[in-house]
């Protein structure tokens, strides 16, 4: 039996620590006491850590043979680079903005095994594109994703288990994507497309800047590209919060008092945001691969949906984020993925045998990925 220290006792941190530990002794760690007492009621150790004030990360790491880092994005760069510094291996679902490279040479010098990005999406797209990748000449990589609530309340139409800032960043942050071999810029909530799923109806797809490190790692795909999905609508309400200044990050003054008006619309939000006890949701996503494959023109498409499950009381963005972690935290303490350095998804699906893994695992959590071939 391992011993795994998850940082973060959020939504998708309990989630993980709770399918840990079927298999493991499992410490959650944050700053939340009530978040921490829930864990401690079904067995699991916890412990009271001021995570982003926390210097020395070698005193609270030792002793474990893995660390989860479920931290918000803003502080997880800094986390992931300390947890290496200590000389633990680490999966990351944090989603941290920075360029995780900055850290290869340090994880390397360590001889740490670090998966970053390994969540849903960031995740498990770049899983699957990684394991076609090294079996195919691919031309085209799409992935459409969204989580969503099932009823839909004025006016956000929207509820997640993460920290507003990290939504807001999908909102605000530059989109990039690949067209002919090019990257190209443009700004978040543009080239919006309508997408009909049977479990769903009709939701509309913007740009945003999901592909992260599939720009570096994947030169030799010349088209992909990566959009968020909400219901009809929301882009333009979200805009309108942008030109407003809601989502600014400069400060004004208020009263004599500096305001933040990002800190201050974060923080209206996250009661606005949050999904209630036991609330339903969703979680959709289609991913569409084509290229040339035993020299045949080949197109796979990986179509996911999820719902809260009321069994276990956890959401589904919570499963399928967190349950994609714990299975490769799982490969990475049988060894069966063991490449040191700084790993994205991607480098997990490329090896034999991880894919199919990763897809079983969830498939016993509930959670079923459909491919669909076609040989044109």
């Amino acid at each position: 039996m391992s011993k795994i220290l998850v940082l973060g006792a959020g939504l998708v941190g309990k989630a993980m620590a709770i399918d840990l530990a079927k298999q493991h002794s499992v410490t959650s760690a944050d700053i939340n006491e009530n978040a921490l007492a829930e864990l401690a009621k079904l067995g699991i150790k916890t412990l009271l850590a001021d995570l982003k004030n926390l210097e020395d990360f070698s005193e609270l790491v030792s002793g474990f043979d893995l660390v989860v880092n479920g931290v918000p994005g803003f502080m997880g760069y800094e986390t992931t680079r300390k947890i290496i510094a200590a000389g633990k291996n680490v999966a990351d679902i944090s989603f941290f903005p920075e360029d995780a490279f900055g850290l290869d040479t340090l994880a390397k010098n360590m001889g740490v095994v670090a998966v970053t990005d390994v969540g849903v999406a960031p995740g498990m797209g770049n899983i699957i594109l990684g394991y076609h990748n090294k079996r195919m000449k691919i031309s085209d990589y799409r992935c459409y994703v969204g989580g969503l609530p099932k009823i839909r309340t004025q006016p956000f139409e929207y509820k997640a288990p993460f920290s507003p800032v990290d939504v807001i960043e999908e909102y605000t942050r530059p989109a990039r994507f690949v067209v002919n071999g090019q990257t190209v810029v443009k700004e978040p909530l543009t080239d919006k497309e309508f997408l009909n799923f049977k479990s769903v109806g009709t939701l509309e797809a913007f740009n945003s800047d999901g592909l992260r490190s599939l720009i570096y790692t994947m030169p030799n795909i010349p088209n992909m590209i990566e959009k968020t999905m909400r219901f009809p609508g929301t882009m333009a309400f979200i805009e309108k919060m942008k030109l407003a200044g809601f989502f600014s990050k400069e400060s004004v003054e208020i009263n004599g008092q500096n305001i933040i008006p990002l800190e201050f619309t974060s923080k209206l939000l996250i009661d606005k945001w949050k999904l209630l006890p036991q609330e339903h949701e969703f979680t959709v996503m289609r991913i569409e691969i084509e290229g040339e494959e035993n020299e045949k023109q080949v197109s796979y498409t990986y179509d996911l949906y999820d719902e809260y499950h009321p069994q276990t009381q956890t959401y589904s963005m919570a499963r399928t984020t967190g349950y994609t972690c714990t299975a490769v935290a799982n490969l990475i303490l049988n060894g069966q993925y063991k490449r040191t350095g700084i790993s994205p998804a991607e480098f997990v699906g490329e090896d034999e045998g991880n894919l199919e893994y990763i897809l079983n695992y969830q498939k016993e959590r509930e959670i079923i990925y459909t491919k669909t071939k076609t040989v044109k």
